[in-house]
């Protein structure tokens, strides 16, 4: 009777394995942290594991179109993605926006960055961060908020142009910039500001951020890639972008 038992937990674990597969992801820089939690619990509640790589969007246009790897892109814009799907570079049909994100103005220093954003109009910092506004989605919300407060040409000569809005966020955290542009998501967690000061944008001064997600052709007909689509539909995957405080 042991050795039944034994033989059939055997058979489950090794059916188990056979299904389980793993999906290589493309993912904007400013979903890093969501990204991370949702991929461990995607693993514990299907077995699939997904592989994330992290980036500026733009970047990971290029890489695609050139035969990276990629099953699918998490993008920080809505245009990247369509325009995939439009060239057979992704799955028609498969592309939604899982995430509306919010810029903010951030400083690691706490009390630096006042709740209205006159930090910008009074000028007194030597460094700006922002993300390259060709490569990265958040970095052209950046001028286009900057452009309708009409402070561009004052502050647009104090820029530290990053790569990426991760790359921006390290200026940033290390002193490198007195302030810059970040995603909400990469200084907010359960409610709250994690460190620093903050003002987050009205979403007025620029255009909506929607981040889109699409299976790629690499990824067409692959259970694991169909998977993280659908777990990112999911309430639990949409109860931690929630968290760190992007839109449904």
């Amino acid at each position: 009777m042991r050795l039944t038992a034994t033989a059939l937990l055997c058979l489950v674990c090794c059916t188990s394995a056979t299904h389980a597969d793993e999906v290589q992801v493309a993912v904007a820089a400013n979903f890093t942290a969501p990204a991370k939690q949702i991929a461990a619990d995607f693993e514990k509640d299907t077995g699939h594991q997904a592989m994330l790589s992290f980036g500026a969007t733009g970047k990971f246009y290029a890489q695609i179109r050139n035969g990276a790897p990629f099953e699918v892109l998490l993008a920080a814009d809505d245009e990247t993605p369509a325009r995939l799907e439009k060239e057979g570079a992704a799955v028609a049909g498969t592309r939604f926006t899982y995430a509306t994100g919010r810029l903010v103005l951030w400083s690691a220093k706490p009390g630096y960055v006042d709740d209205q954003g006159e930090v910008l109009k009074k000028g007194e910092f030597k460094h700006l961060a922002i993300a390259n506004p060709r490569l990265a989605s958040y970095g052209m919300a950046a001028m286009e908020a900057l452009t309708t407060l009409k402070l561009l040409d004052a502050v647009q000569p104090r820029f530290v142009q990053a790569e990426n809005i991760a790359q921006a966020y390290q200026f940033i955290a290390t002193g490198n910039a007195e302030l810059g542009f970040v995603a909400l998501s990469q200084v907010f967690k359960d409610g709250k500001f994690v460190e620093g000061s903050a003002w987050v944008l009205p979403a007025k001064l620029h255009q909506p951020i929607r981040q889109d997600a699409v299976i790629l052709d690499k990824g067409r007909g692959k259970p694991a890639a169909a998977a993280w689509l659908k777990y990112l539909r999911g309430d639990r995957a949409k109860a931690v972008i929630t968290s760190f405080g992007y839109e449904l």
